[in-house]
């Protein structure tokens, strides 16, 4: 086994500890709820222990979960510390929590380094290195808010959203069984399944191709915000003018990418289909198709995000007392900006799900392919 080398991330964040002890307090004296003594002994023993210990573990795993602890551990204390002090924190606070995150920095680099020995460790790692990533930037994002004293209408921290989004669950579900359940999932098989027919008749009749296409990248230019208005004319308030809008925005990006899909065969596979006297049909289903599977994969995750912003958009135009546009449109006219970014919150996180069940989708239906092969190990 192999000592971890030496790292800046590393001496940085001991740098930084030292500088932070040297300007203490953390926060002023008269801090209405002040950090322990004891509480900031054991932050500093965290980050600098954590940074000494990782520079001699014996192992790359042993390195980064000395790391991850010690990186997560002084930072839940700060922030812990932080609360009920709201705009009182000293550049000492600040200077901690970036030496912190400079760990964790080290702990991800460290992580993207190992390569794991069964498919279930590849995953875990897969899903562990955005995951830091992601928790990063919410304690980055608590830090500044409540270290600082950022007014709430400005921007909330995450902590006051998460209590909005625990003490509104009846509501979120609401708005999200009326935009996803009905306007995103109606849109989204609607125009995909369109898209993908029409790509199939525009390979087979060539003035379809020709025709089509130039009308495609035009529609696709169209700003949403001019279509919105329209469809919630032409269909009415409900779920179905959103459908209609979700229907635009995913047709021809599917239809496009199916098109370029269905040329991507080689002249080599077209030929050997040739010589076993194949029809448009066979040659279709058993050559073109499967090598297109990539190309028409990816008009499903772009579409699956595109879903979520049309269904949003258009309900800022006219819709039932529900739905997450409706809400965060109501709300931001409110000041209720807490729930503004709860429902940002719940939508980042159904358009995730989406694009990753599409994704799982892609991995077990085009694992033959050399870019998915490629990525396992």
């Amino acid at each position: 086994m192999k000592a971890l080398r030496f790292s800046w991330q590393g001496a940085l964040s001991l740098l930084l500890c030292l500088a932070a002890a040297l300007t203490l307090p953390l926060l002023p004296a008269d801090a209405g709820a002040p950090i322990s003594n004891g509480t900031v002994f054991v932050i500093f023993i965290l980050i600098a222990g954590a940074a000494a210990l990782s520079f001699t573990a014996q192992s790359d795993a042993l390195g980064a979960a000395i790391l991850f602890f010690g990186a997560h551990a002084a930072a839940w204390l700060l922030l812990s510390g932080i609360s009920g002090n709201d705009g009182q924190a000293l550049a000492p606070f600040f200077i901690i929590i970036a030496a912190a995150w400079l760990l964790a920095w080290r702990c991800v680099s460290i992580l993207s380094t190992i390569r794991a020995q069964s498919a279930s460790g590849s995953y875990l790692l897969r899903l562990l290195i955005p995951a830091i990533f992601g928790a990063w930037i919410l304690i980055v994002w608590e830090a500044a808010t409540r270290g600082a004293g950022i007014p709430f209408i400005i921007l909330p921290p995450p902590s006051a959203i998460g209590a909005r989004i625990a003490s509104s669950l009846p509501t979120l579900w609401t708005d999200v069984q009326q935009t996803i359940f009905k306007s995103v999932l109606s849109g989204y098989v609607i125009g995909c399944a369109s898209g993908f027919i029409v790509a199939i008749l525009a390979d087979r009749f060539a003035f379809l191709r020709r025709g089509l296409l130039p009308i495609g990248n035009f529609v696709s230019a169209l700003p949403i915000i001019g279509v919105a208005p329209i469809m919630v004319m032409w269909f009415g308030f409900d779920w179905q003018s959103k459908a209609a809008v979700v229907v635009v925005m995913t047709f021809f990006p599917m239809l496009v990418n199916t098109v370029a899909g269905l040329a991507a065969a080689g002249n080599m596979e077209r030929d050997l289909m040739r010589t076993y006297a194949s029809s448009y049909w066979q040659t279709l289903f058993k050559l073109r198709l499967p090598a297109a599977a990539p190309f028409i994969f990816n008009a499903l995750k772009i579409n699956s995000t595109l879903a979520m912003i049309g269904a949003i958009v258009a309900e800022f135009f006219g819709t039932p007392m529900s739905g997450m546009g409706f809400r965060i449109s109501t709300e931001n006219g409110r000041l209720n900006l807490d729930m503004v970014w709860a429902e940002i919150a719940v939508a980042a996180i159904a358009g995730s799900v989406f694009y990753g069940i599409v994704a799982i989708l892609e991995r077990m239906t085009t694992f033959w392919h050399p870019s998915i092969r490629g990525g396992q190990t």
